[in-house]
């Protein structure tokens, strides 16, 4: 099975159980530690997650919010290095599909094809490269075709129309639908609009629509799926819980519970 396949199984998998969307939890790879990083994101998998998004931690992480850039920051202080990442999601991978999130310096100074073998060796299902606009995604779009891997798009509030198309024509394994203007991080409360947002979204293109950015409760995860979202990604709050738990994969493993009950 490509990792294309294994990502659309687990949404299809998600809706013939009968929950309102896929639960994709977030993850820094080597934070706090290599083996804890490794520990939550299994904690992850028993606790109900559909599919992990780990992260590879980078200096100048511009999509991120403070919470997820000093845990970046931490796990490379510590020595986390892409090799050992990957290492800690190929683990991941035996349990759940794992989608990688990479900025595009890391990708191109390795090369995008020994990247992307790097990526299948490791099992993992997809790839999310928050700073290749869709202008510069041919290359890394091929290499990842070639290898049935699923090259995932972001696509924001402010996305123009005509840009949206082209961008949901060509997604693979979901459309990583941004739901306010901004960083990651924890909001009190979802910005207005999330039912057209998500609607926009899913005329616009063919695999599943997914929610990330300031979704960080149960009761915003349960509002994503009710506003049409097929998947929900949270991360900044499970980021946090990790780096302020005396147990990590224990108070995550928990706070996903929440969350997968939520969405049942």
């Amino acid at each position: 099975m490509t990792g294309i396949e294994r990502i659309a199984e687990a949404f299809a998998s998600s809706a013939a159980d009968g929950r309102r969307a896929a639960l994709m939890p977030y993850m820094m790879g080597g934070f706090p530690d290599l083996e804890t990083s490794r520990a939550i994101g299994l904690a992850y998998a028993d606790a109900g997650a559909d599919l992990v998004e780990l992260g590879i931690p980078f200096s100048d992480p511009l999509a991120d919010g403070p919470v997820i850039h000093a845990a970046a920051t931490a796990a490379l202080r510590a020595g986390a290095s892409m090799e050992a990442v990957l290492g800690v999601g190929a683990s991941i991978a035996e349990r759940v599909p794992v989608v990688v999130m990479c900025y595009a310096n890391l990708i191109f100074a390795r090369g995008v094809e020994r990247f992307a073998d790097a990526l299948v060796a490791a099992g993992a299902s997809g790839l999310i490269v928050p700073d290749l606009p869709l202008e510069e995604a041919p290359e890394m779009m091929t290499a990842c075709d070639e290898r049935g891997l699923a090259l995932v798009p972001l696509v924001a509030p402010t996305t123009p129309i005509d840009r949206l198309e082209r961008i949901g024509r060509q997604a693979r394994g979901f459309l990583y639908t941004v739901s306010l203007t901004g960083t990651t991080g924890e909001r009190s409360g979802l910005d207005g609009g999330l039912d057209e947002i998500v609607a926009r979204a899913r005329a616009h293109t063919e695999v599943p629509v997914a929610v990330g950015f300031g979704i960080a409760t149960p009761e915003q995860a349960a509002a994503a799926a009710e506003a049409g979202a097929q998947g929900v990604i949270v991360g900044s709050r499970l980021v946090r819980a990790a780096a302020e738990a005396g147990d990590p994969a224990s108070e995550v493993g928990e706070i996903v519970r929440s969350l997968a009950t939520a969405l049942a």
